[in-house]
């Protein structure tokens, strides 16, 4: 064990988050996102939920204020009746470690293009659905 780190990050997550660059991006995922197929690198945290996997990743992981946005959602689907409430959550977690942080809202496959290249796909055990969120890394 470390200390200051989040005991909630593996080891492979921690080492993930500091090989990746300025400009890099990670895809923290719901448990209905396909992972396996659409990232370079998947690393798992089966039973932890987004918001408090993205909680404890902020502690660490710098975003990217050079960049038109800090983090990107999953458009709902036309014709889909949901209202994907966990985006608060989520928006509440962010602006606490940066409040300037501008979202991107992305229709679906283009969020699915845009994970294709993402440093990494942390997959979750969210069962919310549009539970996913892209952040992209900053300097420090």
């Amino acid at each position: 064990m470390l200390k200051k780190i989040p005991s909630i990050l593996s080891p492979i997550l921690v080492k993930i988050l500091m090989e990746m660059g300025h400009g890099d991006e990670l895809v923290i995922s719901d448990a209905n996102f396909p992972a396996e197929r659409i990232g370079q690198r998947v690393v798992r945290a089966d039973g932890h939920t987004v918001p408090e996997l993205l909680k404890a990743i902020l502690e660490l992981f710098p975003l990217d204020k050079y960049s038109g946005y800090q983090y990107a959602l999953m458009e709902v689907v036309k014709g889909d009746d949901v209202e994907p409430v966990i985006w608060n959550e989520y928006s509440e977690i962010i602006q606490q470690e940066h409040p300037d942080a501008q979202v991107k809202y992305m229709e679906r496959f283009d969020f699915y293009k845009q994970s294709e290249g993402a440093f990494a796909v942390l997959i979750t055990g969210e069962t919310a659905l549009y539970g996913n969120i892209i952040i992209k890394k900053g300097v420090i």
